[in-house]
């Protein structure tokens, strides 16, 4: 750990939350420490961990204030069941207020959320609650609408499995009561890792090429924080295959801009559809997958500056 960086473990939130805070260079110019953009970069998986994206892209980013937050239940944070709110469920309002929380007891006056993959959710809802709190939404190959991830999920599995698509959506809807919700996205990711186990099929639809995705799994090993299987349980067990977020999405009073890899399946076309109609969100395309750093590293980080000096 280099000496511009402060790390964290504190109880914020009910929770024990660990993060890094990584100070701009050139702090000794008047000025540079006002001027430099406060990001907090929250990642994907759910349940995955801030310290991949920072050792792989970290040293591209001294221009600016950076927090590293592993999320609550992951990463270097406390473990889900020791948070007062308990292990069994997780919602997008506590992972918000825990960015909140984070926020005030750093005394940081905006953030520039910079979201990845499901984190872009939390992003996205941060911006919308606390518009006078964020500058600006940066998000990475967002997920905001789970039932159509997971049919997407269930296509590639039939694919891959020559078969024709059976989207249990038509049988459910028909024999759910009236006035009950059909647990659509829940039967289609079922029938998808019936098909395909969810390692393979992710990676399928993640990655543009094997070496990347070895990159990938090379850093995760070199990092020891492997895991996030109770953080994305606690999720399900709250209905996280049947949340469709873009209703909020006309709600969001911040700029939003996009960064897609036009190979990762999972967000590209489908999810960042939704984020151009209802947010109004600058879109950047990129040749690469579902961790665009990985691909491009110049041309992620390109995308990302324009971003946030727009």
């Amino acid at each position: 750990m280099d000496e511009s960086t402060q790390t964290y473990f504190e109880h914020l939130n009910g929770a024990d939350l660990y993060f890094e805070v990584a100070e701009p260079q050139g702090l000794d110019e008047p000025g540079s420490a006002e001027a430099a953009p406060t990001l907090i970069y929250l990642h994907g998986g759910p349940g995955y961990n801030a310290l991949t994206f920072r050792d792989l892209v970290g040293e591209r980013l001294g221009a600016y204030r950076v927090i590293y937050l592993d999320q609550r239940g992951a990463g270097r944070s406390g473990p889900l069941d020791d948070t007062e709110q308990g292990g069994e469920t997780l919602d997008l309002d506590t992972l918000t207020a825990d960015v909140e929380a984070v926020r005030d007891f750093l005394g940081i006056e905006q953030l520039t959320p910079l979201g990845h993959g499901f984190g872009a959710l939390i992003a996205l809802e941060y911006a919308r609650r606390f518009p006078t709190r964020t500058h600006r939404a940066v998000v990475v190959n967002p997920w905001v609408h789970f039932p159509d991830l997971a049919l997407t999920l269930l296509e590639e599995a039939s694919a891959r499995r020559n078969m024709a698509l059976d989207d249990p959506r038509a049988e459910l809807v028909a024999r759910t009561p009236e006035g009950q919700h059909p647990p659509v996205g829940a039967a289609r990711i079922e029938a998808a890792f019936k098909l395909l186990n969810a390692r393979d099929l992710l990676n399928a639809l993640h990655f543009k090429d094997a070496p990347t995705r070895m990159r990938l799994e090379f850093a995760d090993v070199e990092g020891q924080l492997m895991g996030g299987a109770e953080v994305q349980q606690a999720l399900v067990n709250q209905g996280l295959w049947e949340f469709e977020y873009p209703p909020f999405l006309t709600e969001i009073r911040r700029q939003v801009y996009v960064i897609a890899g036009t190979h990762d399946a999972t967000s590209y076309p489908v999810q960042v559809q939704w984020l151009e109609d209802l947010a109004d969100a600058d879109v950047t395309l990129l040749d690469a997958g579902h961790y665009p750093w990985l691909d491009d590293e110049d041309a992620f980080i390109e995308a990302l500056e324009d971003a946030l000096r727009r």
